[in-house]
């Protein structure tokens, strides 16, 4: 391999290590805070994915207030900007906001300048629309990788995943499907992956997730977990700094 290959091999490595702490082994290990842990042993923080989408959000939202529940939504700055409104919404109704990014993709190769451009976008997006300042960043695909880590780290973001989800995104999925996915990761200190969208997923594979959320309270009533956003889940954001 020539010194320029074996450069360039290397600075690939470097952009894909941190995709590492998306597989659970090291999540549960090495990156407990990234994974989305928390240290209240009675918290179960809910998070939903690839929002908001004017299809099936105010359903979700509707059927929170039902519960009783707050949860942190990670937008798409594209998604928000369709449905501004919307992201306001969220933010009335007591939920917490935070980014997940302009577009839903998948960003493997290394593109500093590209990366903070993208996440800058997307972080004002949500503060000026939904008129809250975001602290959380979570990666399309729970792949965290250098680039974004870094400008997430620039922005004053905490960059998150979870620990459980609900494999909600299927053709397959159903309510039932939803929360036994889930079941085994429910307990105190954990986060929830959810999606309150399907732009990104089989076509209406959000209802799945509706009919889970219900299931997914009794649940955690049953353990005496208060389902609540990151904001309460007693790990610290990083200090705010733009740059």
């Amino acid at each position: 391999m020539t010194t320029a290959l074996a450069a360039a091999a290397g600075l690939e490595f470097l952009h894909l290590a941190p995709a590492a702490v998306r597989l659970p082994p090291v999540r549960r290990t090495l990156a407990r805070r990234t994974a989305g842990y928390g240290s209240d042993p009675r918290h179960l923080a809910l998070t939903f994915d690839d929002g908001p989408d004017p299809r099936s959000t105010p359903y979700v939202l509707d059927a929170l207030d039902e519960l009783g529940a707050r949860a942190t939504f990670f937008l798409l700055g594209a998604m928000l900007e369709r449905a501004p409104a919307l992201g306001r919404e969220l933010v009335l109704r007591g939920h917490e906001v935070a980014v997940h990014g302009w577009h839903h993709r998948q960003q493997w190769y290394p593109a500093p300048a590209r990366d903070l451009r993208e996440l800058r976008r997307a972080t004002e997006a949500v503060t000026e629309l939904c008129g809250a300042r975001p602290l959380w960043y979570r990666p399309p695909y729970g792949v965290l990788t250098a680039g974004p880590a870094l400008a997430a780290r620039r922005l004053g973001l905490r960059s998150v995943l979870w620990t459980a989800w609900g494999r909600d995104w299927t053709a397959e999925a159903t309510g039932a499907s939803v929360y036994a996915s889930a079941r085994p990761g429910l307990t105190g200190g954990a986060t929830l992956l959810l999606h309150d969208s399907d732009c990104t997923s089989a076509p209406d594979s959000w209802r799945a997730t509706l009919a889970a959320l219900p299931l997914i309270a009794a649940h955690c009533r049953g353990r005496a977990l208060t389902l609540g956003p990151l904001r309460d889940h007693a790990v610290p954001p990083l200090a705010h700094r733009q740059g």
